[in-house]
């Protein structure tokens, strides 16, 4: 996608990178969480207010959606799904900024969350099980195990695939949309199109978190 203006593409041009802006901007996320994650925690209180009780509320909120999803044992793997909400969250929102560009646009950054997803799933899996892990790939009955077994294994290698173009389609688009908003209504914002995009940035992000929850609660029950 051809943008008109980034705020940073003078950070590439500065430093001689070639880059991307997926790249530049995903650091600009990193250091938005890492801010924020600071100001939040640098004077905790018991009785929490301002930027602690909002952060409390998403930790709670989050922590919340992973008990209800994979239950008690889901807990440990907080900070894994975690991350994954609040990167893409903030990494959707900004796109709603003219001039700043969502990594979760570019189809190389949801590959990679996709493939993380993908490798912690199995890691998760082999960690919990051992070599019991690869019953979850042969089915209940012996002689379908080959068939099963394939099947399976197509089924596993689809997931960072589905994961990685739905958030992406949906992003790019928003995108796209939103640019020629702008550019047909260079005076005003399009009101609509951002509430929207707005709406679409939560829901791309609780979908990406929730398969990935789905995933990893999968891998960590015991094969039938």
């Amino acid at each position: 996608m051809v943008h008109p203006f980034l705020v940073l593409e003078w950070l590439e041009q500065q430093l001689h990178l070639h880059l991307g802006p997926h790249v530049t901007y995903t650091w600009l996320v990193m250091v938005i969480l890492i801010v924020v994650a600071f100001l939040a925690s640098r004077s905790i209180n018991l009785v929490p207010t301002g930027l602690q009780n909002f952060m409390e509320t998403v930790v709670t909120g989050v922590e919340g959606l992973i008990e209800d999803t994979m239950g008690e044992e889901g807990k440990a793997y907080f900070p894994l799904i975690a991350t994954f909400a609040l990167f893409i969250l903030v990494s959707n929102l900004i796109a709603l900024v003219p001039g700043l560009y969502p990594p979760t646009a570019n189809l190389n950054t949801n590959a990679a969350l996709a493939l993380t997803v993908f490798v912690m799933t199995h890691v998760i899996g082999f960690k919990k099980h051992g070599p019991a892990y690869l019953k979850h790939f042969m089915g209940p009955i012996l002689w379908l195990a080959p068939l099963i077994f394939i099947i399976e294994i197509i089924g596993h290698l689809a997931r960072p695939l589905s994961l990685s173009l739905r958030l992406f389609g949906n992003m790019y688009g928003h995108e796209i949309v939103l640019m020629i908003f702008l550019a047909l209504v260079p005076l005003f914002l399009p009101i609509p199109m951002m509430l929207m995009g707005v709406l679409i940035a939560f829901i791309q992000t609780f979908v990406f978190t929730l398969l990935a929850m789905i995933y990893i609660a999968g891998a960590l029950e015991e094969a039938h």
